[in-house]
């Protein structure tokens, strides 16, 4: 993972764009949310609009059937197709997840490691919509696809 875990995430967009703090988590400038580590995925690039994750699900996010947990999936999804939304930000803007929709295609074997890809569709003043997928890195089997709609918003001030 190319980022220090021990720190702490910072303001959304406090001194630039979402898609400037999206590249501070990928070089590592910024700590990325700790659930990333937790589950075995992170960020890997970043542009305008466009943000993917890889990750590599193991036996510690399986389900009572032997197979990766649907959860693990909407997770993975929700982030790359959030961060898309993230990197369209403004200064002082930040987002969350309004809903999303997920169809899983095939299962994902513990152990294959995956590509999340989340692309923006519209990022407006109040709302934000995506989709993605998930590929295999290798093979690139399509394993699931998902929408979503977020609700961009002003950060509240700081307290002082």
């Amino acid at each position: 993972m190319p980022n220090n875990p021990t720190q702490h995430a910072v303001d959304p967009a406090p001194n630039g764009s979402g898609l400037a703090m999206m590249q501070d988590i990928i070089s590592g400038r910024v700590a990325p949310p700790a659930m990333g580590k937790t589950l075995g995925f992170y960020m890997v690039h970043a542009e305008d609009g466009k943000v993917i994750f890889e990750g590599t699900p193991d036996s510690s996010v399986i389900n009572p059937s032997n197979t990766v947990h649907g959860g693990w999936y909407g997770a993975i999804l929700d982030s790359c197709m959030g961060c898309a939304v993230h990197s369209k930000l403004k200064s002082g803007q930040i987002y969350t997840t309004l809903e999303y929709k997920i169809n899983l295609i095939r299962a994902i074997p513990v152990g294959v490691t995956v590509r999340a890809t989340g692309v923006v569709h519209h990022a407006g003043r109040s709302t934000g919509i995506a989709d993605g997928e998930v590929r295999g890195v290798e093979d690139d089997r399509l394993y699931a696809i998902g929408s979503t709609t977020c609700i961009i918003m002003d950060a509240p001030a700081a307290k002082t």
